[in-house]
């Protein structure tokens, strides 16, 4: 069983922070987090939490009061496959209603299948703004040489999440032969397609890669930048957009 509770002490950032350097292989100078920044963090009241079992942590998580009454996320860890993340998520949900906040936002690459339908279809949040490069150049070992391009995910914990619809939906970005092919985007309902594993893409085939970042980029932030929203995302492989 899954046990979730928030962290103070040094011994436990140091735990949060041995998670996080497993899961993303951070090098030194090279984290966007620290022990020292967690305990700054939780000290002036913000959150951060841990996941454990059996006594052992296996997730963490850290998240700061925003401008306009937000939570923001700004990393969260977990072993894969095992719902830890899902469990996080919802212990942050809870945290942050108690404390009268309802809406919690982060960032995730657009790229990656699994955390697209994790964000959209396991949680409901929906990405509200396309940020290209917003990191800068990143070097740890899961983006090494790819631009870090994010979507800003709003999760809205107080309101339903609408069903969205693909009926009348036109592919605006498709997948052929590993390579991404434009389609038409004037339809009202879109489809916008990501790689079937984009981390494992960049090593083997950094061109490749490369052509979906800039292609997601294009139709996908372009999108977003018209004026359309993403209301959800089809099959575990498509963005579903809908223009206003």
């Amino acid at each position: 069983m899954t046990e979730i509770r928030e962290l103070h002490g040094l011994d436990e950032f140091g735990e949060a922070f041995a998670v996080f350097t497993g899961i993303w292989g951070f090098e030194q100078g090279n984290q966007p987090i620290n022990p020292e920044l967690m305990r700054a963090l939780s000290h002036a009241g913000n959150y951060v939490a841990g996941a454990y079992e059996d006594g052992r942590m296996v997730g963490a998580s850290v998240a700061f009061f925003a401008e306009g009454g937000v939570l923001h996320s700004h990393i969260t860890g977990a072993l894969l496959g095992r719902g830890i993340g899902l469990a996080l998520k919802r212990h942050q949900r809870e945290w942050a209603l108690a404390r009268g906040i309802d809406r919690v936002t982060w960032t995730y690459d657009p790229l990656v299948r699994r955390n697209a339908h994790f964000n959209l279809a396991k949680l409901g949040a929906r990405p509200e703004e396309y940020l290209p490069s917003f990191y800068g150049v990143m070097d740890d070992a899961v983006n090494r040489g790819d631009e870090s391009d994010r979507l800003l995910a709003v999760w809205r914990l107080a309101e339903p999440c609408a069903p969205y619809t693909v009926e009348g939906a036109v592919t605006a970005l498709k997948e052929q032969d590993g390579r991404p092919v434009m389609g038409d985007t004037d339809a009202k309902v879109l489809l916008v397609a990501v790689p079937a594993d984009v981390e494992t893409l960049r090593r083997r085939d950094p061109g490749a890669a490369k052509a979906w970042r800039h292609a997601v980029r294009d139709v996908l932030g372009g999108l977003l930048d018209d004026g359309a929203r993403i209301t959800g995302f089809h099959a575990k492989s498509h963005y579903v957009v809908e223009r206003r």
